[in-house]
């Protein structure tokens, strides 16, 4: 009965609002018989109308209250009170009416997403640009996007670009995007022309995947449980009771059916399905699809969540965390540099960050020629004049690996890294270290939805043991079950499900039987649909998690509003039927009391409707663009930071060369330093306004004294060893760089989980 599209709810209301007028003014006009005709057919409607439904909850062995709106409305034709009836007829028409365009606000969101998928794609063949179906576009193809055109497929940079991301992020402010950053479909590219390397086929690709999320959220089948069902069980048999206590007292039928009028649960009927679907509207503009309102209500009383690692809680693909020269090769900046320029045409998942580390440090980049793939080992190519290969170390530096290499593998087994070694004519030149890092948005995600009531977090991954629990001290779970298979996540959620409702999050196929078996199964499907967001209730169609927090704000206001709603209206409506019941309120006189009730029980649950409190913080555009350009010159200075530890390794206390040691202090003092002093002066401001207190900056700042005391110590420590520095003079200088190394990365991750997560596009950030 409650088809989107469906027009028989305006029908209803149009129909029995017309003969409700049409009666009074037969009334008004002195013809009690026309009146009296037209009230009678306005409720043998109503009663056709309420058989239907409660038939159809009966057929479902579900309780409802719908069979109280039968009998108030057969009681009004048997007493003669055709005006009462015709009264709750409307009253249950402007309820279907009202619960309908809340199913469709809900819904409106998410199609106009499908209405907007786009079609063709520009293609370059040679000099020429071809137009072709979206279909035929494959990983490798060079795309244009014109101004204010959609991304039609999964792609990689090869131009920088700003692009609206509203359509998938709710975001209402553009985005900056550099060369080498992955950009995905359904985003709009906001200024000029840009070129891409398509990743993927139209068919895998974000977009695709957020369209048939679409469809399944609209064809889902799962039966919404009213919140008004959950009265049935008690109301209804009060309601009876009353209607015939009265009856019997009396002796006067009327009364009954009066008790019956003013007990029609139109309170119960119409605001709380209001609130929910008002719930649901909300969840979608922030990228958020809810499968249902019992899907939003489940969510709102969860209780224990689990997260999946990889993907979650870490950002599910690699970022360039460190670039290693060989000795008497290239610089590092130069290894990465021909590295990403060889780089930028391959689909490769690792191309991606090794381009986007590049352009991040400011390195010029140049197109490749002669590029080939050498199955199982890695890819070759010509860059400016030199030949260029990534790939595996047997292939780049040989067997046995030389000292660095091995050195190089050792320190990426304890970080948990992957390693890309690069030759440069045939010579090795050095190694490009990547690590799924985590995302600076999930502390803060998780500190939020503990303020939203949810009172347990477990880490359940396959992962190695001591990288979970490092993820899980990171982010502040309750529990961390590493080295789990999907049968290991069933059995967490089963036992975590024994004390309180559960809440499970992932992302990977693996994931799917888990999301299936908790209470509610939430998925990230940011890059695409998989087998977990066709498993799952809710799904967020937005790369950041701290989206959860807020969908979880909006389910327990939207089931808070909908039960204040409930118990307002019902509430008055117990008061009006013991009047009722003493002969105080005469039917006709229930049922339009009933109506202010039901009007007064509407506008409560319209709240829902308005936007709430969330977690998320709202930056001026202004704060955005000095936050933004802080961000580049942050990630220019990684190349530094990175090569503090390189530097320090480097030294040895037999013939110990402080060159090296020398320039990096250069560069520290000059790139490093004026940077933290920026931040110090205008970013630790902007962060206390966006927080509200200078409580999150404190320890920022204090962070930045300890950085120049630490530059200050080295260079004091360099001049007074001279040019010949004894054995405990690079063991102190070993110690310090060591330390400064370890300060400046704690540095950087809190300001990544401080401020730049903070900022639109600031979470993908590399």
């Amino acid at each position: 009965m409650r088809r989107l599209g469906d027009q028989r709810p305006l029908l209803l209301f149009v129909t029995a609002t017309a003969l409700l007028l049409a009666g009074g003014v037969a009334w008004l006009s002195a013809a009690p018989g026309w009146a009296a005709g037209l009230w009678v057919a306005d409720t043998v409607l109503g009663l056709a109308f309420s058989v239907v439904t409660t038939a159809a909850a009966l057929r479902r062995r579900q309780a409802t209250v719908d069979v109280i709106a039968v009998l108030a409305l057969g009681g009004a034709l048997v007493v003669g009170e055709a005006f009462a009836g015709a009264m709750i007829t409307v009253m249950l028409a402007s309820g279907q009416l009202l619960e309908d365009r809340a199913a469709q606000r809900a819904r409106r969101e998410l199609s106009l997403l499908v209405e907007r998928s786009p079609r063709t794609a520009r293609r370059r063949d040679g000099d020429a640009i071809v137009e072709v179906p979206v279909d035929d576009v494959r990983a490798g193809d060079h795309l244009l996007v014109g101004t204010g055109q959609v991304v039609p497929v999964d792609g990689r940079l090869l131009s920088p670009a700003v692009l609206d991301e509203s359509a998938l992020t709710g975001e209402p402010l553009p985005v900056s995007r550099v060369v080498g950053e992955d950009v995905r479909s359904g985003v709009i590219n906001s200024e000029h022309p840009i070129d891409l390397v398509a990743t993927a086929t139209a068919a895998d690709s974000t977009y695709a995947g957020v369209v048939r999320l679409v469809e399944q959220a609209q064809a889902s089948s799962a039966p919404f449980v009213r919140t008004a069902d959950r009265f049935a069980l008690w109301f209804v048999p009060l309601t009876l009771a009353l209607a015939g206590g009265a009856w019997a007292w009396s002796g006067d039928a009327v009364r009954a059916v009066a008790v019956l009028v003013v007990a029609t649960p139109c309170p119960l009927l119409l605001a709380a399905p209001i609130a929910i679907m008002s719930g649901l509207s909300r969840a979608a503009s922030i990228g958020v699809v809810v499968k249902g309102g019992a899907a939003l209500e489940q969510l709102a009383g969860g209780g224990v969540m689990l997260f999946d690692k990889t993907g979650t809680l870490t950002r599910g693909q690699p970022v360039l965390t460190g670039v290693v020269a060989a000795p008497g090769g290239p610089s590092p900046d130069e290894t990465l540099r021909l590295a990403a320029s060889l780089d930028q045409v391959s689909p490769h998942v690792l191309a991606s960050a090794i381009v986007s580390g590049a352009t991040r440090r400011g390195l010029p980049l140049a197109m490749p020629g002669a590029v080939a793939e050498v199955h199982g080992y890695g890819l070759a190519g010509v860059v400016d004049g030199r030949r260029v290969r990534l790939g595996k170390a047997a292939w780049i530096v040989g067997s046995p690996a030389p000292s660095w290499a091995r050195q190089v593998r050792r320190r990426a087994d304890l970080d948990a890294s992957m390693v890309v070694f690069v030759a440069v004519d045939d010579e090795p030149a050095g190694a490009l270290l990547l690590e799924d890092t985590i995302r600076p948005d999930a502390p803060r995600m998780v500190r939020a939805l503990r303020r939203a009531g949810i009172s347990r977090f477990v880490l359940v991954t396959g992962d190695r043991a001591d990288v979970a629990e490092m993820v899980g001290r990171i982010v502040g779970v309750d529990s961390v079950l590493a080295d789990c298979d999907p049968a290991d996540k069933l059995r967490a959620i089963e036992q975590e499900s024994a004390t309180a409702s559960t809440i499970m999050v992932g992302d990977g196929i693996n994931d799917a039987p888990a999301l299936a078996a908790a209470g509610v199964g939430v998925a990230l499907a940011a890059k695409g649909s998989t087998a977990s967001s066709e498993a799952a209730d809710v799904v967020l169609t937005v790369d950041r998690v701290d989206a959860l927090a807020d969908v979880m704000l909006i389910a327990r206001r939207s089931r808070g509003i909908a039960l204040q709603a409930v118990l307002v209206g019902m509430g008055l409506s117990l008061v009006a039927m013991v009047a009722a019941a003493l002969g105080l309120l005469p039917p006709a006189v229930g049922a339009l009391l009933q109506e202010v009730i039901d009007v007064l029980a509407i506008a409560l649950a319209l709240r829902a409707v308005l936007p709430g409190r969330t977690h998320s913080v709202d930056l001026s555009a202004e704060d955005v663009a000095t936050a933004q350009e802080l961000r580049i010159e942050h990630d220019a200075t990684q190349s530094v930071v990175q090569g503090i530890a390189t530097v320090a390794d480097a030294i040895t206390t037999t013939a110990p060369d402080l060159g090296p040691t020398w320039r990096l202090l250069d560069e520290l003092e000059t790139k490093v330093l004026p940077h933290e002093r920026a931040d110090e002066a205008r970013l630790l401001p902007l962060m206390s306004r966006a927080l509200g207190g200078d409580d999150g900056t404190v320890a920022l700042s204090r962070t930045h004294a300890e950085i120049e005391h630490q530059v200050a110590r080295l260079r004091r420590l360099l001049e007074g060893t001279g040019d010949t520095p004894l054995p405990e003079d690079v063991v102190e200088l070993r110690q310090l760089l060591y330390g400064l190394h370890a300060v400046l990365r704690l540095h950087n991750a809190q300001e990544e989980e401080g401020i730049f997560g903070l900022v639109p596009g600031g979470a993908q950030a590399g």
